[in-house]
């Protein structure tokens, strides 16, 4: 979206006609911006995928208090968990589970 420079207006987009560029214009004033066929990019910017920070190490839940909880994925009935506030303070706290099973180990949340 673009705005008039003179009045603040939002400038209205007018295709090509009979030679002429397309321009944006302003309905209130007379101002008018012609708009270039050519685009040229003067740089580009590799961009870097950042590392994902997890909300929990592997210590806070080893140190977590467990709970009867039944895992989703193995079917265990006790899970280590850790309560946090991820969304606004009048939302509910999101749970996160660990599964205590030796061979599951799996991670999961409610809420």
């Amino acid at each position: 979206m673009e705005f008039c420079p003179s009045c603040g207006n939002m400038l209205q987009y007018e295709l090509p006609y009979m030679g002429r560029p397309s321009r944006f214009f302003c309905s209130a004033c007379p101002y008018v911006c012609h708009i270039e066929n050519r685009v040229e990019i003067k740089r580009k910017q590799r961009l870097v995928r950042k590392e994902i920070e997890p909300i929990f190490s592997e210590d806070d839940m080893t140190n977590a208090p467990s709970t009867e909880a039944t895992c989703p994925f193995c079917g265990h009935g006790k899970a280590a968990f850790k309560e946090f506030q991820t969304r606004s303070a009048d939302e509910p706290a999101t749970l996160f589970y660990k599964c205590l099973n030796n061979d599951c180990k799996k991670q999961w949340r409610e809420g």
